[in-house]
């Protein structure tokens, strides 16, 4: 099997350092929106920051998406504007359902501050079907113990949404989607169903590969559909998986919002200048001003 028979497509990450830390951007890209419900897609660090500092990510809005956080290394605690305030640790899920519209904000707890806090893991958007999209908002964290994992020769794969290897995760979906957090250890391997209709693997750190091809890390590789394969490491790594059913409409991304209506971007883009959306409680004295030009621009 050759690699054009595995791959379908290689994207490329966009890389912003936010001052301390890089975050590293495949979804949304030029050559594709979507893979799956997935709509973005990036990892944020590795990186220790220095006593006393911290992510402080002012309260924001999101419409017709769920933002999914998953950390490898470090805390977060989240705020938002229903009323909601979880620290996330490694392992666990923070799923934050936007529907009509919510703000929330993102910071390191002031324990992590003290001693110069870690922050490793990914953060991904998921779209609504348009049935969801204008939904009323919701959060739930899942723990680390609630997630299952499944263990072969070498590998621990966590399973984060969805239903894998025999094993589905709690954690609320709302199309059909699967979502793992993947350890290898040296010599270490695990399969690669052709179960879901879109999937993409990312080597977050170390090094895999996928039949014998060569995963560079940082890379979002997104697989034929139908293929089977088994992902492998010489020498140890860790890898995300993720996808689920094709979406037959196409979606709009603007900053942080995502509809399936470009109207609908149009009036959140007013809503929230004219100070509309609800407050975050506890974090109600800053925010994120709406940009004249986002880093995530309009797709398609």
């Amino acid at each position: 099997m050759t690699n054009d028979d595995l791959i379908l497509q290689t994207i490329t990450p966009v890389t912003h350092d936010l001052g301390g830390f890089k975050v590293h951007r495949t979804l949304p890209s030029r050559p594709r929106t979507m893979v799956g419900p997935f709509i973005f897609f990036d990892q944020m660090g590795p990186a220790v920051l220095s006593v006393g500092e911290g992510i402080d990510v002012r309260p924001h809005p999101h419409i017709n998406l769920a933002t999914v956080t998953y950390l490898f290394a470090g805390a977060i605690d989240h705020r938002d504007s229903i009323g909601s305030l979880a620290t996330i640790e490694p392992g666990a899920v923070n799923l934050m359902t936007a529907g009509h519209g919510i703000v929330h904000s993102e910071r390191s707890p002031s324990a992590e501050r003290a001693h110069g806090p870690e922050l490793s893991g990914i953060q991904t958007w998921i779209a609504l079907p348009e049935k969801d999209e204008e939904m009323d908002p919701a959060f739930e964290h899942v723990a680390r113990d609630r997630l299952p994992t499944v263990e072969t020769p070498g590998a621990q794969a966590r399973v984060v949404m969805g239903s894998l290897w025999g094993v589905t995760a709690p954690t609320t979906t709302y199309a059909s989607t699967i979502y793992a957090d993947i350890l290898l250890e040296p010599g270490g391997s695990v399969p690669i169903d052709a179960a879901a209709d879109e999937r993409a693997l990312y080597v977050a750190m170390g090094e895999a590969s996928l039949d014998g091809m060569r995963l560079e890390p940082m890379m979002l590789y997104v697989l034929r559909p139908g293929i089977a394969a088994t992902l492998r490491s010489a020498d140890g790594g860790r890898v995300t998986l993720c996808g689920g059913e094709a979406f037959t409409t196409p979606r709009h991304v603007w900053w942080n919002f995502v509809s399936s209506r470009r109207d609908r971007i149009d009036e959140a883009k007013r809503a929230w200048t004219a100070g509309e959306f609800a407050r975050v409680p506890g974090d109600e004295k800053e925010w994120i001003p709406i940009p004249a030009v986002p880093k995530t621009v309009s797709y398609p």
